[in-house]
Formats: C-alpha cells, structure tokens, sequence
C-alpha cells in the first residue's frame, strides 16, 4: 500500500545540541536504510521549514504505524498519513 505522509519536526529549543545532533545522525541513517530497502519510496524536503512530504511502500498501515514509532525523530514529529490509490486517468502501469 501507498501513503503520503507529511512530517514536521519541532524540536525543543532546549534541545542540548549534541543530543539533537545526535538524534538528526540517527534519523538519517534509518532514513536511507528504508529507502535502501524500498519501503521509503521518495523523501523530499519541504523549502523554508523542518519538514517533508514522503511516500511509504508498505503492507498496511500497521507496518506504516511501527515504521513511523521506529523514526528516532517521532516524539518530535507533527504527523499527518493519506492513503494512495492509482488515479484512472494515470498512463503509467506501475506506482513510480
């Protein structure tokens, strides 16, 4: 299944910067871990703010739902997930 899941984050000012450094390394690496694997199908950065638009590839939303809680960066995250399905009109014949 396909979602768009849109994330903020918004860390605490307070933050230490060498824990939220070391939160944003951690982040990064799982990040391009499930890219890698295909579950994390595209990532982009939203301009001017601390936030993304991505597209998940997963087997429902329970998998969706533990990936996110695996996110180092998820106490911190403004979440929100939609489900994708293929639009009639579309002219290609798989999900890229």
């Amino acid at each position: 299944m396909l979602f768009k899941v849109s994330m903020t984050v918004r860390l605490p000012h307070t933050m230490p910067r060498e824990e939220a450094d070391a939160l944003k390394t951690r982040e990064k690496a799982l990040a391009q871990e499930l890219q890698r694997s295909g579950k994390w199908r595209h990532l982009w950065r939203v301009a001017g703010r601390y936030a993304n638009v991505s597209i998940f590839d997963v087997a429902d939303n329970t998998e969706l739902h533990d990936l996110l809680l695996s996110l180092p960066l998820f106490p911190y995250m403004e979440i929100e997930v939609e489900a994708l399905c293929r639009h009639p009109s579309s002219i290609h014949d798989d999900d890229r």
